[in-house]
């Protein structure tokens, strides 16, 4: 690796702004196992867009050694949680060695090196202390993404914060922006302020993307604990109480980041208005913009299905449709026994298994779920997939409840392994993209997106990117929320009615008494779906809008 870095490809002059992009995962493809799930797939669109319209973007993130798990089986079919130590053959060892600090011990950090034309990506540096110049407790800080242990998580983000200024000083390559993607990073903010000295010099170089509207997703620990691990460098906790405003002692990530940034954006419209209300009364903190995720449409789209649709085909769409239908069952035939028939009507619900997605809600009432998976005039498949967080046990259990219930139905089944790889084949199998969060919580929920760009009408819940896509039975099928402001378990059960009446009057009779009016709705979602939601557009306005603030 030539010292100082230069640039791997030519850089637009229009994107010449030298922009140092921190994440904690990358999604970048199935053989690079560093993601768990929306915000690794958000960040590998982002490297993509980058590269295609050729920014001057370097990503930084750490090299998982064990990735974030493997979801496998117990021998009753529940899930498991395997951690497997990971190799990549394509990704470039450097011989840098510098140092961080965690806990008072000084810690060596190497990077790994994943060059454009591996993946088509901006460059993108991994970080690993697991090298022989560290005892074993350092070497661990880069195994588990996402450890259960707080003083892991405290480590890594010093790794990714810390570890990635100090990479970019070894590299002698200046940023001009320094982009925040989540808070995970948050050391990098109080490594510039003891470079700079000045919260303002800070704020002209930070920019912050925050993700989600959970509170687990807004971190908060013990000044005293984050001081005691090296969280803020070599700066005093009584100087960085009076550099941002904390909490009983406590320190939230999204407040200080929101405090030490320029300027900040949500990731939907929807989800800029919620971080709005909720930081308005933080003193000092930034501006907050929107810009809606989007997901690289050159690396998800069925170029099949898209060249049916652009030669108004629809003979050729279903043919291809039906093609993409059989790969997906394939799968489902070899996880579970269970072998689906292409000409039945397919609902999908797969992402991360997080309470306020609510994997369960069609469960809610199982006479009325049997009623639809009963239906012999017009049938119906069921597929459940996602990952749940390895010690989020009642998301696990959630999970081994759905798995018990599809052993009585030949037409539910529960695929594990949601990567990259079986996303896609969800994505084209699926004629149903399922998507019912509580109204409020989803910040984006990008997975719709690649779903239209597979052929797949998305049914959802008004939240996130959703409304600023959907056009009610044009497009995809709404489901009109119950009023957010009821108890969750009111919400839940009036949204489970509606959706049932949904599925059981309007989405299922479409598909099967009305196939050319629901060929004509999946297609004006592959249209409407691109360009507004590639991650080009999305690239260009982080340039426009946030990184010339």
């Amino acid at each position: 690796m030539d010292v100082p870095f230069r640039f791997p490809y030519a850089v637009d002059p229009a994107y010449s702004k030298k922009v140092a992009y921190f994440c904690m995962e990358f999604g970048i493809h199935q053989p690079l196992k560093t993601y768990a799930g929306g915000l690794g797939y958000l960040a590998g669109s982002q490297m993509r867009g980058a590269f295609a319209l050729k920014q001057a973007v370097i990503g930084i993130g750490i090299l998982w050694k064990f990735g974030y798990y493997d979801q496998v089986r117990k021998q009753d079919q529940t899930m498991d949680v395997l951690f497997q130590e990971k190799v990549y053959g394509f990704l470039e060892k450097t011989d840098m060695r510098f140092t961080i600090r965690v806990s008072g011990h000084e810690v060596f950090v190497t990077a790994y090196y994943l060059p454009p034309e591996v993946f088509n990506t901006a460059p993108v540096f991994f970080l690993s202390t697991d090298i022989p110049e560290n005892d074993y407790l350092s070497r661990t800080i880069c195994h588990k993404l996402y450890d259960s242990n707080p003083e892991s998580k405290i480590a890594a983000a010093i790794l990714l914060g810390q570890g990635g200024a100090r990479l970019l000083e070894t590299l002698n390559w200046q940023p001009d922006v320094y982009h925040l993607n989540e808070s995970h990073g948050m050391p990098l903010a109080f490594y510039l302020y003891s470079k700079y000295g000045s919260l303002e010099e800070v704020k002209r170089r930070l920019v912050f993307t925050n993700h989600t509207c959970e509170a687990g997703g807004n971190e908060k620990n013990s000044v005293s604990l984050l001081a005691k691990m090296g969280f803020f460098g070599s700066i005093d906790p009584a100087e960085v109480k009076r550099l941002i405003q904390t909490d009983n002692e406590m320190l939230d990530n999204t407040s200080a980041a929101l405090q030490m940034a320029g300027i900040a954006n949500g990731v939907s419209r929807i989800h800029a208005t919620v971080l709005q209300h909720w930081w308005n009364t933080v003193p000092g903190a930034c501006k907050i913009i929107s810009i809606t995720n989007a997901q690289d449409f050159a690396y998800w789209h069925d170029e099949q299905m898209y060249g049916a649709v652009a030669n108004n085909d629809q003979a050729a769409f279903m043919y291809r449709k039906k093609e993409a239908k059989k790969l997906l069952f394939e799968e489902v035939a070899d996880q579970t026994g269970e072998m689906y028939d292409p000409d039945v009507c397919t609902i999908v619900f797969a992402k991360r298994f997080a309470n306020y997605k609510r994997a369960e809600l069609l469960l809610s009432n199982m006479d009325r779920f049997k009623h639809i998976v009963s239906n012999s005039i017009r049938p119906v498949q069921l597929i459940w997939s996602g990952k749940p967080y390895p010690m989020d046990f009642p998301a696990i259990a959630l999970f081994n409840r759905i798995v018990n219930i599809c052993k009585t139905f030949t037409n539910c089944s529960v695929l594990v392994g949601y990567e990259m790889k079986q996303s896609r084949l969800l994505k084209g199998g699926a004629d149903i993209w399922l998507n019912v969060p509580r109204m409020g919580h989803e910040a984006s929920g990008t997975s719709g997106m690649s779903a239209a760009m597979n052929g797949a009408l998305n049914v959802s819940m008004p939240d996130g990117w959703f409304p600023e896509f959907a056009r009610d039975k044009i497009n995809s099928f709404v489901i009109p929320p119950a009023d957010p402001m009821l108890q969750d378990h009111e919400q839940d059960e009036r949204d489970a009615n509606t959706l049932y009446d949904l599925l059981e009057k309007e989405v299922i009779p479409l598909y099967y008494d009305a196939p050319d009016k629901w060929i004509a709705m999946t297609e004006q979602g592959m249209k409407d779906v691109s360009p507004a939601f590639d991650s080009k557009r999305m690239m260009k306005e982080y340039y426009e809008l946030l990184y010339h603030h």
